[in-house]
């Protein structure tokens, strides 16, 4: 088989393909409001979201605006809830680095015992 058909065969096989005109809208739950600074806002956007209620990046932001609101206990529930889930993810975090959601959540966890929160976005996911 000639090199131009094999090429020809394999465009061929791999189906229809798939133009899409704009991306998914993003699922900022709560970022805006974290990272302005407004965490009853945050709290009140994570809290009525469509999201999973187990979606890492729900967990982690949900814990984020417990914390900065003195809610240590509840916030502690939430980060250690996404740092047990089974899927991993690869979250954006509020200063653009792509983490994976477990280590998001360990350090949401040790932010939480150090009492590090206050006025911290950068762990926020999008």
């Amino acid at each position: 088989m000639s090199l131009i058909a094999a090429a020809t065969l394999m465009v061929m096989g791999s189906g229809p393909i798939e133009v899409v005109a704009s991306p998914a809208p993003s699922m900022d739950v709560g970022y805006e409001e974290l990272v302005a600074g407004n965490d009853l806002a945050a709290l009140a956007a994570i809290e009525n979201s469509d999201l999973a209620n187990d979606d890492p990046a729900r967990l982690i932001n949900h814990g984020i605006a417990l914390a900065r609101l003195g809610q240590e206990d509840a916030a502690r529930a939430k980060f250690a809830e996404a740092a047990a889930l089974r899927d991993r993810y690869r979250l954006e975090t509020a200063g653009g680095q792509w983490v994976d959601s477990r280590v998001l959540a360990r350090r949401g966890l040790a932010m939480v015992d150090g009492q590090d929160f206050k006025d911290y976005a950068a762990l926020a996911s999008r």
